[in-house]
């Protein structure tokens, strides 16, 4: 936890309270903290600040803010992924929020079990969402959204988002070497660990992606996405 990420509820007056017994606890055994000491804290959807802290009660901590900062930027990504399992769920939308993606959607494919999308992990994005901006000191949420039927978004949705940026799908039998160091807003489609099948590789070139690839091998999910990110936005 690298920033306190607070509710705008809690900072609607001159002093801000900490109340999550997530963070309590955390502040508490981790960091020892006291008054007089400084947090960085941030609004969720607002600014990042230092603040002192005030009180240290069993009911929460209050805090005044002393000084603005200012919030990271975001990776210019759309970043379209086939739903994964569960328990890579969790570290994809955290490791994309720390990474600063702008905006994440999760997508069927014919090799994405159906029973993923019962998960109660997806009722819980917003969570995970928190952890990857303390992690990153972010305030600022991706916008995520989900979409169950692969055919509807890739020829009603896709064709936009082509048109507004470059699309690029990840594809290790490709000929055309994914680009590196680019210096423009783009979106990226990355398949489940099975790959894409070739029905859908066709009908996402059809839609406006260009199909790139990283190299033969197979990686997966959770490692690809960074490595991908590092690739395209490398200074």
């Amino acid at each position: 936890m690298n920033i306190v990420l607070l509710d705008p509820r809690q900072t609607q007056s001159e002093i801000w309270s900490i109340s999550s017994r997530r963070q309590l606890e955390h502040l508490r055994t981790h960091v020892n903290v006291q008054a007089g000491d400084t947090l960085k804290v941030g609004v969720r959807e607002g600014g990042r600040y230092l603040a002192e802290v005030i009180a240290v009660t069993e009911q929460g901590i209050q805090l005044r803010p002393i000084r603005e900062e200012a919030v990271p930027a975001k990776l210019p990504v759309t970043l379209i992924v086939a739903l994964p399992r569960p328990k890579v769920l969790r570290r994809l939308i955290m490791d994309s929020v720390t990474l600063g993606v702008e905006k994440i959607i999760l997508l069927h494919s014919y090799r994405v079990d159906k029973s993923y999308w019962q998960t109660p992990f997806l009722q819980q994005l917003d969570h995970y969402v928190d952890l990857g901006l303390e992690q990153a000191g972010d305030t600022a949420a991706p916008e995520i959204q989900l979409h169950k039927r692969f055919k509807p978004f890739v020829e009603d949705i896709l064709p936009e988002i082509a048109a507004a940026c470059p699309a690029y799908a990840a594809h290790p039998y490709a000929a055309e070497k994914m680009p590196s160091g680019i210096a423009h807003p783009c979106s990226i489609v990355i398949g489940p660990e099975g790959g894409f099948i070739p029905y859908e590789i066709d009908l996402l070139m059809e839609n406006g992606c260009r199909a790139v690839s990283l190299g033969s091998r197979i990686i997966r999910t959770e490692t690809v996405i960074p490595y991908v990110l590092g690739r395209l936005f490398s200074l």
